[in-house]
Formats: C-alpha cells, structure tokens, sequence
C-alpha cells in the first residue's frame, strides 16, 4: 500500500556516485566555521577555571527557526556572574546567546538581536517545542539562575513569557541558586499534551573549597543535589510543578541530562536522568503521571566498575542492529554503552564493543550516535575535554561495523580531529540537506570559538530523511519509532531531540541506506497509536509524513 498524499519530498543535492580511484577510509568532515560565517565565541564570565559553574559550558541547539526548511543553530553562551566569577571578567557581564539563520548557501547571519534571543542569564541549553499549543515551536532556555521561556511569535521573532508561563523556577533550591542544565519536553500522562521536566544539578556554593586540596576545584560529589522539576501546563497557559505527584522528587539527586523513550514498548514514555557521581535514574512511567525509579533492576545506574562515575547524557540509537534501542551514556571516565535485550532492560557492552578501550581517559560531554558514513550502520561521535582543568583532549570518532563493535577513525576523519579542543555541547544535523550528518561543537576553551564540521565523506552510499508531522499525536511526537527496511535490513530510529550533553539536535530522522536505492518499507509508529507504511520510497531525498490514521 502507498500513501503518496502523505509525503512532501524537498529538493535536496543528490549524493555523488562518481568512481573515486581511492576513496578516503571512513567518514570525512571539513571545518567549515569560517567559511560559513560563524564568528561568535563563548566565555565562562572569567579567563581561567576555577569553578564547576566554569567548566560545565553550554550547547547548541539544532532547528528550523523561522519554518523555512533549513537547520538553522542556536549557540547558548555563559557570562560573568557576581559573587562566583573572578571580578577580571566583569567584561562579559551582558555576553549574548547567538542564533545563526541558514542561508541555504553554506553560509549564516547573526539574527539573535532581530529574533530577541540573546537572553540575560548564563544560560546552559535550549529545549525546542510548541510549549504553549499555538503549533509554533518555542524555546525554554535552561540558565543558571532564573530560566527562560521564549514564546514565538510567528514572525521570526519571539517574546520573553516567562513570568506568563510561570516557568522561571525557583529562585533557590537546596540553599542556593537553582542551576537548570536542560529539559525534554513529551507527554507524561498520555492526554496529548505536552509537559516539561526540567534537569536540575547542585547546589552550587562559589565560596566552598575542598579541604583536602583548596587549590583545586571541588568535585561535585562534595556538593548537594538539587531537584528536577516536571511542569504541566494548567489553563490560562501557566506551568504546575507537579513533581512530587508523579514520583520525581529526588532533592539530592545531580541531574546532567534528561532522555525520554519508551523503554519497554507500553505506548507510555519513560524517562533516563544521566546523574553526576551519582547512580543513574531509570523513571518506568507507570501511567496517569506517576513514575517508578528501576535503574539498578534494569542495568543502567553505574558502569562497568558498579559507581555513579560523572554522567553526562543518554543518547538512544540500536548500535547493534537488533531492532532494540541501545543507551551510550557519557562521562569523565570511559563511557558506558548498554545494550538493549529485553523491556527496561539492558547489558553493559562497553568493553566488549571497544567503546571502554578506545575512550578510556577520554572526558566526555556531548556525544551522538549517527550513521556519518551512511553505510546503514550508527557511528559515534563524542566532544571531549577535561573537567577540572582547561586540558584540551582530541574528539572522538569511532565507526561501527555493524555488530555494536567499534573502530577509531578519528586519524583520517580531517584536521579537527587531529587537534586538542575542550568541547562541551555537541550537535548534529545536515546543514546543507546533501543527507549526510554535519556537527556543531560549542567549545569551553579559551579559544571559545565553535565548530562546524561539514560531512565531506566521499562514497557513493544512499540515504534518507524522514519529517515527522504530527495530527493527533503530541505536537513533539517524542517516542514515535520509524522503521526502514531496504535490502532487507532494517532500522530502527526513535523522535526526540534531547540526546547529546546540553544540545538538540536536527529534529530529521536520518538513515543511511548503503547501497539501497528505495525503502522498500518505511514504518512510522505514532504516539498516539496510528500505524503507517509507506512501500518503494525513494532514496537521497528528504520526506515529510503527515500522521493519519489508516483509511481507503
């Protein structure tokens, strides 16, 4: 059966199927910030590190602003902030977050004073969704200090609302400044709207030193958590916090980032809290808003040594083709990847699939699992850097060979990854809509210039990009599932944007196809229960389905 109605194909650049003599090994990515006009930098509120606050950095948020069919990106940026930056950086006291507009020419224009989103906080990610029902897409600044609702106007430029919403949060939590390190906005409770729970890390106090080594930074285990928070939206548009209700009030718990799913396949969504040194959180959504914690029943609260190690944040992609949906967590020491084998439940593969060897010493942030190489497989990409100390440390690059076990190919994947850089945020999307996956780097060194790595990688592979419209289901269908098969092999990709430290990514679902030329069956499962297949799509083009239920 076909849906031809159902689907809005763009006019994107066909891949090159040219006969290269001797093509590089492995994905290839060319830093193309310059060229594309990308000037912005970012700052702590200080010239060296001294303090956790310094050294966690930002994102970068990966969307379409103004609905023109482009990724355009969103650098979120720290500033000076009294009382815990020394008092030589009062210079940025009013750094700027910067939104960079898509030309569709491989270049950018600096928008964020027109658009109205430079913010006034240091602010840490973006979260992107239609939070107040209107079908336009807003975006939730997680900061220190107060937080930011910024409600588009449909115009190109948005409107600060937070007062209106209600969603500044706590001014303290724990006896200090509530510190929001990110948010995922999906539907809790099933009624089709969406909710927000918002990360929250510790209690940050500028003033304490460790004892043992006050000439050093202290370790976040020495502080105390601060909560997360999960918001609903009640009538006249303002936000509820209705944690304690649904089972999510953890007052010591050190939230880094928050991945929502569907672990078990029950409809209702689950959610993963990446914890810093502590245990990870498992939340079994129980339905009807309510949660139950089972990351130790289900393999997923420590790594391969059994400790809480420093946890960055989950990110969902099947490394093994298995049709199941794996969890790669980073963090400060050699990552863990758990497999997937049953309902809420997984194995810790990190050692047999390479991953603990080739990024032990690592320390890394944000990180994605993405097929660079459209080979049909997931890849992996990780932005790395030291915690304590402004220690630059190469990127990662690993490539797959289909089995979730993983190779280095970082030495032949272009100049930035032969370089030492401190990254934090890490992005991806296709930038150029040529259908194979770029990555954006906010970085917290001082340099404080971003990258934008551009795919160069030269094979005649295929691929495909599927839009998600939704109609009945949540206007962000976190969850859907959309399974391609072509040549007989099939592929598993899950919505939601919230998958790398502090950043989103291209909303798109990406799929490389290696040497398939259609889909042969493309299957879209929607949160709301509607099943479509869409037979014999053709490949190198990006599509739009519209969700509707089946029908003559």
């Amino acid at each position: 059966m076909k849906f031809p109605a159902f689907l809005a194909l763009a006019s994107v650049a066909a891949l090159s199927v040219g006969c290269a003599s001797a093509p590089p090994a492995g994905p290839r990515f060319e830093d193309v910030t310059a060229k594309a006009g990308i000037p912005f930098k970012y700052n702590f509120g200080d010239f060296a590190y001294d303090n956790i606050l310094e050294s966690s950095g930002s994102g970068v948020a990966v969307f379409d602003y103004d609905g023109d069919g482009k990724m355009d990106i969103l650098f979120l940026n720290g500033r000076y902030v009294e009382g815990a930056s020394d008092p030589k950086g009062k210079g940025f006291a009013n750094a700027r977050n910067a939104l960079y507009r898509n030309n569709g020419d491989g270049t950018f224009t600096d928008v964020t004073e027109k658009a109205g989103v430079g913010g006034s906080r240091w602010a840490m990610a973006a979260t992107i969704a239609d939070l107040d029902g209107d079908g336009l897409e807003d975006i939730f600044l997680s900061n220190y200090g107060p937080n930011t609702f910024f409600h588009n106007n449909g115009d190109g430029t948005y409107s600060d609302w937070t007062e209106r919403a209600g969603l500044a949060g706590p001014a303290t939590l724990n006896g200090f400044v509530k510190w929001s390190v990110g948010a995922v906005a999906f539907d809790v409770d099933g009624d089709g709207e969406l909710e927000l729970m918002v990360a929250n890390f510790l209690a940050f106090d500028p003033l304490y030193l460790s004892p043992g080594s006050p000439e050093r930074m202290p370790s976040p285990a020495e502080y105390h958590g601060q909560a997360s928070i999960l918001y609903k939206r009640g009538k006249g548009g303002k936000w509820a916090d209705v944690t304690q209700e649904a089972g999510l009030h953890y007052p010591e718990s050190k939230a880094m980032g928050l991945t929502a799913f569907d672990c078990d396949g029950d409809g209702k969504l689950d959610l993963f809290q990446a914890n810093d040194h502590q245990p990870n959180f498992l939340f079994r959504n129980l339905g009807g808003g309510k949660f139950e914690e089972i990351a130790a029943a289900s393999g997923v609260a420590v790594n391969l040594d059994g400790v809480g190690t420093g946890h960055m944040h989950a990110t969902l992609g099947d490394v093994d083709g298995d049709g199941r949906l794996d969890l790669l967590v980073t963090d400060l020491s050699y990552q863990s990847l758990y497999r997937a084998t049953g309902p809420c439940q997984y194995e810790d593969v990190t050692a047999r699939s390479g991953v603990k060897a080739l990024m032990n010493g690592a320390e890394s942030w944000g990180a994605g699992l993405q097929d660079f190489d459209n080979d049909g497989d997931l890849d992996l990409f990780a932005a790395n850097g030291a915690a304590d100390t402004l220690t630059p440390k190469r990127p990662t690059l690993l490539v797959n060979d289909g089995q979730g076990h993983f190779t280095s190919a970082a030495d032949t994947a272009g100049d930035y990854f032969l370089g030492m850089r401190s990254g934090r945020g890490a992005a991806f999307g296709d930038f150029d809509d040529d259908g194979k996956i770029d990555i954006v780097v906010n970085h917290v060194d001082l340099k404080g210039t971003p990258v934008l790595l551009r795919n160069v990688t030269s094979n005649a592979n295929h691929w495909l990009g599927v839009r998600l419209k939704a109609t009945r289901s949540p206007s962000e269908p976190v969850g859907a599932l959309v399974v391609a098969t072509a040549n007989g092999r099939r592929q598993v990709r899950a919505y939601g944007r919230s998958q790398s430290y502090l950043s989103v990514n291209d909303p798109r679902l990406h799929f490389g196809l290696g040497t398939a030329a259609k889909v042969e069956s493309l299957e879209i499962r929607w949160p709301s229960g509607i099943v479509q297949v869409l037979r014999d799509v053709p490949a190198d083009a990006y599509l739009t389905v519209t969700e509707r239920p089946p029908g003559p």
